[in-house]
């Protein structure tokens, strides 16, 4: 089911299941994971795109093996705040996923994630080769961690009702 409210996303969430945070590209996916106490969340792989069907399963086999009960893609929204053709993109992506299985899905604002992660590389010393190698699973890192900081304010505040 997709969820564009946050809130409700997280709690359809099963327990003890990790996110699975996706970066989508025209060429390619950006894949990061948390772990399953929904802690912290780590970049895992780029996916060349290739059909629809090839990518998403590739997808759904990270989320067999790494028990993934929610999945958050980046909504690449302008910067001011409005939806154009990539956002249309993004959630007709979701649309179609949402088609092959029964796991929660979601979207994150990604503005400044890639900006973010970009700096983080070249703050590491990085060769420019291997920035473009992880740069897109680097992004999608970001953006499930804003989710997961995002996720313990709402654990944080259903705790103080």
């Amino acid at each position: 089911m997709i969820y564009d409210d946050i809130t409700e996303f997280a709690a359809a969430l099963p327990p003890m299941q990790a996110l699975i945070g996706l970066d989508l590209g025209e060429k390619t996916i950006g894949v990061a994971v948390t772990d399953s106490f929904l802690s912290v969340a780590t970049p895992l792989e780029t996916v060349r795109r290739k059909k629809f069907g090839l990518d998403a399963a590739r997808l759904n086999e990270i989320i067999a093996d790494r028990r993934i009960g929610g999945l958050i893609l980046g909504l690449p929204r302008n910067m001011d705040g409005s939806e154009g053709a990539r956002c249309q993109s993004t959630r007709a992506f979701a649309r179609n996923f949402d088609k092959l299985g029964d796991i929660a899905i979601s979207f994150w604002d990604e503005r400044l994630s890639t900006v973010a992660a970009e700096r983080a590389l070249l703050e590491a010393d990085t060769s420019r080769k291997r920035r473009a190698e992880v740069i897109d699973h680097v992004a999608a890192g970001y953006i499930l961690q804003g989710v997961l900081d995002r996720l313990r304010v709402i654990r944080a505040q259903g705790e103080m009702l």
